[in-house]
């Protein structure tokens, strides 16, 4: 039998193990600003300080010096705290699924035992230390090539490139940027996708199981409503991504004279990209749904149709004894609870998705990318705007 009590997505993996024996976490992913600011400080500081020592740190030393690269510094003080961060929010919010399915019944007796083997599956991925190792050798052996195509082929003098006539070579401070900084980041993220790629398959083998959903819940949705919230779960991860792409617009924009609006169709794409993530594994229950729809849309049906007959009969054709009264009668007020339960069926819903979870998700990714704003409207029409709007 398995812990139903301590599902996480978060706990486990060689560096949850190393995190919690050097006092950078504990069973319960506490310790988060001890984390962030550790991580942080290991992947940002060194540059800084090695972005000094060449002289490539402030305006005037290179086309573009350290201290106004924007990308890297969303990317490793923003971004990569937001990844820290959504793990305890994961953690929190997602833990209780498990137990949730319990507590309202869901699980019918002959599909404990699946239920258990999709539990035991998820948390024996969770732990595999060798999807981690595959991860750190797929970081190494791919991911830093992206210094060679993208960073190298700037035509221009950077903190991280020396530009030259025989060619140009990384610097110190571009060094470890791309072999310790990007890693870290990169590691961070393969790790957030193999975590959502466990949930999607624990969602999916939850759905083989023949759930006792009931087309009369008031949750619209059987009995399962609980799964639409999770995607508030992944505000943070949201706003990770937003911030990687504020830092990218923010570069092309100071350095390369671009405008903010040029960059409507990459962030709709990076919308959809993440809708897809965190709303598409909930798709996986809709045939459950739908099939529950149908049979209790033609139960509740027959069911009404029985006591309405029978309503009619007693009170529009006779039926009723003369001791009967209409006034007060619980056949009316049963009258209008039947007609409210089979209302319930006729508008149970089919997807896990709501327009709530998705304006979050938006707003969560647009956030970070707010500060660009004042680069295509002035601030001082901006406040204006917003003064209209609030007063």
């Amino acid at each position: 039998m398995h812990d139903h009590e301590n599902f996480s997505l978060m706990l486990g993996g060689s560096l949850f193990q190393l995190l919690r024996r050097v006092h950078l976490s504990d069973d319960a992913l506490r310790l988060v600003r001890r984390r962030i600011l550790f991580i942080s400080l290991v992947a940002w500081l060194p540059l800084l300080l090695l972005s000094a020592g060449e002289r490539h740190l402030v305006p005037g030393s290179a086309t573009m010096p350290f201290l106004l690269d924007a990308e890297v510094h969303v990317r490793l003080l923003v971004a990569l705290p937001l990844l820290i961060g959504a793990e305890v929010l994961v953690h929190r919010r997602l833990g209780p699924v498990a137990r949730l399915f319990l507590e309202r019944h869901l699980i019918p007796d002959s599909g404990m035992a699946r239920f258990d083997a999709a539990l035991a599956a998820a948390s024996r991925l969770c732990n595999a230390k060798s999807a981690e190792v595959l991860m750190l050798a797929l970081v190494y052996l791919v991911g830093t090539q992206m210094i060679g195509r993208q960073y190298l082929a700037l035509d221009m003098t950077t903190w991280y490139v020396n530009s030259s006539a025989s060619g140009t070579p990384l610097s110190i401070a571009g060094v470890w940027y791309g072999y310790v900084s990007l890693a870290i980041f990169q590691f961070l993220m393969c790790r957030w996708y193999f975590r959502l790629f466990i949930w999607a398959r624990f969602l999916w083998q939850i759905s083989r199981i023949e759930l006792r959903l009931m087309p009369t819940h008031p949750d619209r949705f059987a009995g399962v409503g609980f799964l639409s919230n999770t995607v508030y779960a992944f505000s943070l991860l949201a706003a990770a991504h937003g911030a990687l792409l504020a830092g990218l617009m923010a570069n092309r924009i100071f350095f390369l004279g671009a405008m903010l609006t040029d960059f409507k169709t990459q962030f709709a794409a990076l919308v959809i990209l993440l809708l897809c993530i965190f709303c598409g594994p909930l798709l996986v229950f809709a045939p459950q749904l739908a099939r529950v729809k149908r049979t209790g849309s033609r139960d509740y049906d027959l069911l009404a149709e029985r006591y309405v007959r029978s309503f009619d009969a007693k009170w529009l054709r006779g039926g009723a004894s003369a001791d009967d009264q209409l006034v007060g009668s619980l056949d009316v007020q049963s009258l209008a609870d039947m007609d409210h339960s089979v209302a319930v069926v006729h508008g149970m819903r089919l997807l896990l998705i709501t327009r709530d979870g998705i304006i979050w998700t938006i707003f969560a990714i647009a956030v970070p990318i707010a500060p660009l704003i004042p680069t295509v409207i002035p601030f001082s029409e901006l406040l204006k705007t917003l003064r209209s709007l609030l007063f």
